[in-house]
């Protein structure tokens, strides 16, 4: 599984500590780990919660991530601006249990975390954990596993609900700010790691278009 991370600017500076605890608990279960930055405050690419979103859906419909770790201060922002564009199904997501939950009932493909609420001394321990309990099974797999069958059919349903309920994402990008998509995509972290994954060209050709 390719897993995406995106940071927006209020909580940059903590990039390269997220970063060492999400590719520790991905490489232990296998998966590889895209950094989208943002890297530190400083960056020139100033990306917001929304942006996060766009950017989140971007990478998951052009299938060059399968996973998003995402998130900003409260991680409500992040996770609201990321369902609110199509193939995105975002938890927000405080804790280990609330980690595992979300992989095993909801089977969604971003989570949105608060990285300045409740985060201080040991908030790596913190993320350490909840990346760990977030990849530590296949998702899905239901819980209890007594209720695997119900919980599978609801996503499912909440799947056709979601493709009927949003338009093309390429509609929306040529309909939307076309400054604010260009700020989101124009850095070298996004080049690198999105034209070599991407499996969708019109979206990749659009995008390099602007």
């Amino acid at each position: 599984m390719k897993i995406a991370l995106i940071n927006e600017n209020s909580q940059a500076d903590k990039n390269a500590m997220i970063y060492e605890e999400l590719q520790k608990a991905a490489q232990a279960a296998g998966h590889e780990v895209y950094n989208y930055g943002m890297f530190s405050s400083k960056d020139k690419r100033q990306l917001t919660y929304v942006q996060n979103g766009l950017l989140a859906s971007i990478l998951l419909t052009a299938k060059a991530a399968d996973f998003v770790v995402t998130g900003c201060g409260t991680g409500e922002g992040a996770m609201l601006a990321s369902n609110s564009f199509p193939n995105v199904l975002c938890g927000h997501v405080t804790n280990a249990q609330d980690a595992y939950l979300f992989g095993q009932i909801n089977d969604g493909n971003a989570v949105s975390i608060p990285f300045a609420q409740n985060f201080g001394w040991g908030g790596e321990l913190q993320l350490r954990y909840l990346f760990e309990k977030l990849f530590s099974e296949s998702f899905g797999g239901g819980y209890p596993k007594e209720r695997v069958e119900p919980e599978q059919r609801n996503k499912k349903i909440l799947d056709k609900v979601k493709a009927v309920t949003y338009k093309p994402l390429l509609d929306i990008l040529k309909e939307m700010d076309q400054d604010l998509l260009k700020s989101a995509i124009d850095d070298e972290s996004f080049i690198k790691n999105f034209y070599p994954n991407c499996k969708d060209q019109e979206i990749a050709a659009y995008l390099k278009s602007l």
